[in-house]
């Protein structure tokens, strides 16, 4: 039932309705971000059978989110309420009197004084079914469920579609950096280069060319961040293909903007020129929002 057609949002809310003869209801399904998915169910009191299928449809339907579901059931004839008493504690409050009853150690129980004993009675309202449901009723309210499920994935994917439109002009933004970030760093190694011989010019010190070019490669190859750029781009490719699968990637979206974290880090560590450093914080910037909208992907 899992949607391949777009990223897919954590969040979203959904509302469906539904009836049959002496009952009418209606789910409320509401999502948002979280690690797993995580379900919290209310239903009225007596409709706990339909419990476990209710949590099997969800799994069916997501992979990821905090999924809240409320059943709400109005029934035909239970308008005012009730009350419904507790034979099964009646009787063992009897049983217990008996042994102290036939020693005249007290009076035999009276009906009232039953009654008055916390849990005997217990009032009942319109949403709480005291008896077996009614098959009608259970799979009535499976079925509304499913439609409930099915809207809140629409809704889930339409803010999905636009999660995507965002998360893919910011690989957009970071490819951009990433190619001039590259260029940067061969600007860079030209006047690193540059900047040793005038020094050594400056200070009148004459090496001969071997030996100067062995310490122009040494500085090339402390600053050297071609590693660096290629899993950049790498990651960038892979990113850009999970956005495109269409598939729930959130977790491994999360994983990759830890590497793009990781190789932005090293890029601003080892740069030497103004110019590669701005690139670099301008990627920090892009993989933090990254980050941050990764985080509601399914």
């Amino acid at each position: 039932m899992i949607a391949a057609a777009s990223v897919a949002s954590m969040t979203g809310f959904a509302r469906a309705e539904g009836a049959a003869e002496g009952a009418a209801w209606a789910w409320e399904a509401r999502s948002v971000n979280s690690k797993g998915l995580d379900l919290k169910l209310r239903v009225p009191p007596g409709w706990e059978a339909i419990e476990p299928l209710a949590r099997s449809q969800v799994g069916a339907w997501f992979r990821r989110g905090s999924v809240q579901l409320a059943l709400s059931v109005q029934r035909a004839d239970a308008a005012l309420g009730g009350v419904v008493l507790d034979s099964d504690l009646l009787e063992k409050l009897i049983a217990l009197s008996a042994e102290p009853v036939a020693a005249g150690r007290v009076a035999p129980p009276r009906w009232d004084g039953l009654l008055q004993v916390r849990g005997v009675l217990r009032a009942t309202d319109a949403n709480e079914s005291t008896g077996p449901l009614p098959t009608a009723w259970q799979t009535g309210v499976l079925e509304t469920l499913d439609r409930a499920l099915a809207a809140l994935q629409e809704a889930r994917l339409r803010e999905g579609a636009v999660l995507g439109g965002v998360l893919g002009a910011l690989l957009e933004q970071m490819e951009t950096a990433a190619s001039g970030a590259r260029r940067a760093a061969n600007d860079a190694g030209l006047a690193q280069s540059a900047r040793l011989r005038e020094r050594l010019a400056a200070m009148q010190i004459e090496l001969d060319p071997q030996r100067l070019a062995m310490e122009v490669a040494l500085l090339a190859a402390k600053a050297d961040i071609t590693e660096e750029l290629d899993r950049l781009d790498a990651h960038l490719v892979e990113a850009n293909a999970l956005l495109a699968s269409g598939e729930p990637v959130g977790r491994r979206l999360e994983f990759l903007t830890q590497e793009l974290q990781r190789e932005s880090n090293t890029l601003c560590a080892k740069s030497n020129a103004l110019t590669l450093t701005r690139l670099g914080l301008d990627l920090k910037t892009m993989i933090d929002q990254f980050r941050e909208q990764a985080a509601n992907v399914e």
